[in-house]
């Protein structure tokens, strides 16, 4: 899978791209099936959003943000040279209807000088509005980085409770719809966030975090850690990340 043109232009506009089909019905089953085993041995309340990182100790997870297709993507808007960041899962389930994701920017909070990189967002289940997509600020990417502060909202999945302090004007949002199997791309400076799962099904997905090799961690990001950088396709001169194995366990 390639993007055009048009959509390099549409990206660079918009701050986003949607429904980018990476796997089709089986290969989707296949991913699922293997997130579902994750979740049964890590228990739903780690895989809301404790599960960060993975892919450096489960295969299922590094195929999923090495897949080709995704990175041809990822390529055409950053660059040959391509490091994996991290990788997160957010599971919503059924009916929990205190959690969502409050407005933000992505890099804000990351360490990262320059703060460039792009996140791709792998549906491992079918995401639409009434299990709480991912809603999008089209071109809010163009205004920098805005001033976070923190949620008055219980409920907030965000690792630090984080919030754009600004008011967000929701009429302009746009709803990223996905089938299990398809990616959305965002920018780290688009403002985004989603409502709670009011439906009888998972909304589970997987941030999947990239950046090109010349930028440098330069503190700890927002869960005081350091990246579990993996460079996934091209060269990286600068090794400002360190030397993470993969260390498999399955």
């Amino acid at each position: 899978m390639s993007i055009t043109s048009e959509q390099v232009k549409f990206f660079e506009d918009h701050g986003y791209l949607t429904r980018l089909d990476v796997h089709d019905t089986s290969e989707a089953a296949v991913v699922r099936e293997a997130f579902d085993k994750l979740e049964l041995w890590e228990g739903r309340d780690e895989c809301i959003i404790g599960l960060h990182g993975r892919h450096i100790d489960r295969r299922f997870i590094w195929e999923l943000a090495t897949n080709a297709k995704t990175l041809d993507c990822i390529a055409a808007l950053m660059g040959p040279d391509i490091i994996v960041l991290s990788t997160h899962f957010f599971c919503k389930y059924p009916q929990t209807t205190d959690k969502f994701v409050a407005w933000h920017q992505d890099v804000t909070y990351w360490g990262l000088e320059p703060p460039d990189a792009l996140t791709a967002w792998y549906a491992v289940d079918d995401s639409d509005v009434e299990n709480g997509c991912m809603r999008v600020i089209p071109g809010s990417h163009r205004q920098g980085i805005l001033p976070h502060g923190k949620s008055d909202r219980s409920g907030n999945l965000l690792s630090i409770n984080q919030e754009i302090e600004a008011d967000v004007d929701d009429g302009q949002a746009v709803d990223l719809v996905l089938k299990a199997g398809q990616i959305s791309i965002h920018h780290g400076h688009l403002i985004h966030g989603s409502n709670p799962n009011h439906s009888e099904r998972r909304r589970c997905g997987l941030a999947i975090s990239y950046c090109p090799p010349h930028v440098k961690p330069v503190r700890a990001n927002s869960l005081d850690r350091v990246w579990p950088a993996v460079l996934a396709r091209g060269q990286d001169p600068f090794h400002h990340f360190g030397d993470w194995k993969l260390k498999f366990t399955n």
